[in-house]
């Protein structure tokens, strides 16, 4: 008999794995393999396929035990198929839990059939043909169309396992079962799954169907006319955009069902909101533009940012206008719906549609290839899953890739790439040299060479020939980032604390000392220190971007060499001019004097260094009071304000024009202008100016010999005492 075979086959290809002999108990298996282990809800995720069988045999097992069972084996036979060593999770316990019911249900099955299993088969199938599918095809409602749907799918696994018992019987099927199912197969895919709308031709009547902007929205999304179709396409009814989309580029199935119902939602929510002056199932344009304006707001700001024309090119013929917007959208978004983790880099997903509308472009215009002499046809061929093939799959490789060289995140960061370093890949100009279709050889797609002469047996060297690198950001671990990081900071508190201690030793030791002309001056010596700090921050920046010098363009690397160039330059020019505008200069300013000549002073010379060194921070600061020009200048496209702003920030696609409203800067800076102001003022009258006298006193005691004067053998003036004095309150 069938199950009789069936189960020594099941024996026999397990091999050593379960013996027949053996009977496995409930209580040696892991976890409790009753009966609920048959439900097609708990099926181990790499049987998925016989869920839908054993979801059948629950439902029929009321009306015939042994049918029941029959579907429960060809379960079996099928889930052995797919994983013959059981080595699948769960699967194992499983395939146990499976054969010790069907044992236990073989003999109770068998004394209520009648005759040999394919003859119950085939007169439940011709039942359940008529008790279910003839009953349900004139189906008036949802609920009836729900019903007969589920119902054409029990039918087609019916006649599967139907044909597994005939075929293990050698017994033929009968012509009228074939016609029948071949019936029930036409009608199941045309009641196929749905999320939100029924789209096919049956299901008009449905209530949601009956709604205006989605009856415009569909009617709108039928209208293929003028559309190419590729030799040999067999036309179906119903077909619409996305249809055409699918076969030209080759996208997924259930990927163009899922986007057909989104852009209809999309369209009809839009839609709704429009004032419509008669009832008449027709998309307005006003929908088709506001919809696409967010849709490609950030693809034609990626355009604008590399200076191209973007693809969206709408023909003359008024006619003809909505059904290319709808064709844009539908492209747009199946591209979106397929690109699995390329959704974390929105700008490659922007390259790789600039193409393929640049494509379709070609081909509803009838442009020739000036490569080929024909009109232009897509790059990567219009084949079955052609564009997750070959235009998601090497990407997402290369992704995969980039992650596994990171060893879990242990790996330093310069050695590897993350979404984010693979996404600006095309903020560059470099980008475009992909090409279309894209290179496998191109820099991009490169990997770091294994280097067994440079490396232990698992460790791969940090460069490859071609490999990119990182592009605008590498991660450098090191304790100078507190400096780096807040380098404005400590430039403030710097300078602060010198311009106190400045005004508390002089004169009269009162902030109003500012206003006598000597200590002024002394004051200005701050802008001695501040190149120097300047020039600190630009060697550090040099430092923790060295890691990626190789893939830096020419433009952010004269950036950095200018950065300390100048900042050099300013080191010494101020000091310089500074010294000359004393007549009696004290202390290093003397010095520098000495160093360049005794000449007369010039204080005008040193106000104009001051003043062109201070011009970028003016700039800064007006620009920060009004945030709204530089929202303008940052979001630019312009070369001449490219070229302004270059100084000040590298240019980057993302982050740009960011800034918040003049009243927000407003109140963030009052904000800081009276915290700052009572802690300099707390500091300065509590803490800098009790100390001066003590110092100054301390400073005039003689001691000619310390007790340890190892540490201070030439010591004046105490000052390991005003050292230890002075150092609570520097820090």
């Amino acid at each position: 008999r069938y199950a009789e075979r069936l189960c020594m086959m099941a024996y026999e290809r397990r091999g050593s794995d379960m013996p027949p002999q053996r009977r496995l108990l409930r209580t040696q298996t892991a976890g409790n393999l009753g009966e609920s282990m048959m439900d097609s809800e708990v099926v181990p995720s790499s049987l998925v396929e016989i869920a839908p069988i054993l979801r059948v045999a629950n439902e029929v097992e009321h009306i015939n035990a042994r049918v029941a069972y029959l579907c429960r084996f060809y379960a079996f036979e099928k889930a052995h198929r797919l994983d013959a060593q059981s080595s699948g999770r769960g699967v194992r316990q499983f395939k146990t839990a499976l054969l010790q019911r069907l044992q236990k249900e073989d003999e109770t099955s068998k004394q209520e059939r009648k005759g040999s299993d394919a003859r119950e088969m085939r007169n439940f199938y011709q039942l359940y043909y008529r008790k279910y599918i003839e009953a349900l095809q004139n189906a008036a409602d949802k609920a009836d169309r729900a019903r007969l749907t589920k119902a054409y799918q029990t039918a087609s696994v019916l006649f599967d396992v139907l044909k597994a018992v005939n075929r293990a019987e050698s017994v033929e099927l009968d012509e009228e079962i074939i016609q029948k199912h071949i019936k029930v197969s036409e009608k199941a895919e045309i009641y196929a799954p749905y999320n939100i709308l029924p789209l096919d031709l049956e299901s008009s009547h449905q209530p949601i169907m009956q709604n205006a902007e989605i009856q415009a929205s569909v009617a709108a999304l039928r209208n293929i006319r003028g559309l190419q179709w590729p030799k040999g396409h067999v036309k179906k009814t119903g077909e619409d955009i996305l249809d055409w989309l699918q076969v030209m580029f080759g996208f997924q199935k259930d990927n163009v069902a899922n986007q057909r119902e989104h852009l209809i939602l999309l369209l009809a929510n839009v839609h709704s909101r429009q004032p419509m002056p008669d009832q008449q199932p027709k998309l307005d344009d006003r929908t088709l533009t506001e919809v696409m304006k967010k849709l490609f707001k950030n693809y034609k700001k990626w355009c604008r940012y590399h200076g191209r024309k973007s693809s969206l090119w709408l023909p003359t013929i008024q006619q003809e206008v909505q059904q290319r917007k709808l064709l844009y959208m539908g492209l747009y978004l199946l591209i979106w719906g397929e690109a699995a983790n390329l959704r974390f880099m929105p700008e490659c997903l922007c390259y790789i549609y600039h193409h393929m509308a640049f494509e379709m472009y070609g081909m509803l215009s009838g442009s020739i290839s000036p490569m080929t002499g024909e009109t232009i046809k897509p790059a990567y061929g219009g084949d079955e899953e052609a564009f997750l093939k070959k235009i998601i799959t090497p990407i997402y490789d290369v992704i995969a890739q980039e992650a596994e060289r990171s060893r879990n995140g242990t790996a330093k960061h310069s050695d590897w790439r993350n979404y984010d370093d693979l996404n600006e890949y095309f903020w560059s100009h470099n980008c475009f040299r992909l090409g279309w279709p894209m290179r496998v050889q191109a820099d991009f797609f490169s990997l770091p060479i294994k280097n067994g002469a440079d490396r232990n047996e698992d460790t791969d060297s940090p460069r490859g020939d071609g490999w990119i690198g990182k592009i605008n950001f590498v991660e450098t671990r090191s304790f100078l980032h507190l400096y780096r990081s807040f380098h404005r900071m400590w430039s403030f508190f710097i300078l602060a604390l010198q311009a106190m201690i400045v005004l508390a030793w002089n004169g009269s030791g009162n902030i109003s000392g500012i206003f006598d002309g000597d200590v002024f001056k002394k004051v200005l010596s701050i802008f001695i220190t501040s190149p120097i700090l300047n020039f600190v921050q630009a060697i550090l920046d040099v430092i923790m971007s060295w890691s990626a010098r190789k893939s830096m363009t020419l433009h952010v690397k004269l950036r950095y060499i200018m950065k300390v160039f100048s900042s050099a330059v300013w080191v010494v020019v101020l000091p310089i001019t500074y010294a000359y505008t004393w007549k009696n200069p004290p202390g290093i300013a003397q010095t520098i004097k000495n160093w360049f000549g005794n000449s007369a002073g010039h204080p005008s010379l040193f106000l104009v260094a001051l003043l062109i060194y201070l011009s970028p921070n003016i700039l800064s600061a007006l620009l920060f009071v009004f945030p709204f020009i530089r929202r303008l200048l940052e979001r630019s496209d312009y070369k001449i304000v490219r070229l302004i702003m270059w100084w000040s920030q590298p240019r980057l696609f993302l982050g740009r024009g960011m800034q918040e409203s003049s009243f927000s800067v407003f109140k963030y800076t009052i904000f800081w202008v009276l915290l700052l102001a009572a802690k300099l003022a707390f500091s300065f009258y509590l803490e800098i100016k009790p100390l001066v006298g003590p110092t100054k006193q301390i400073m005039q005691v003689v001691v000619i010999k310390y007790k340890w004067h190892e540490f201070f053998p030439q010591a004046r003036h105490n000052i390991g005492v005003v050292i230890a004095l002075w150092a609570p309150i520097v820090i």
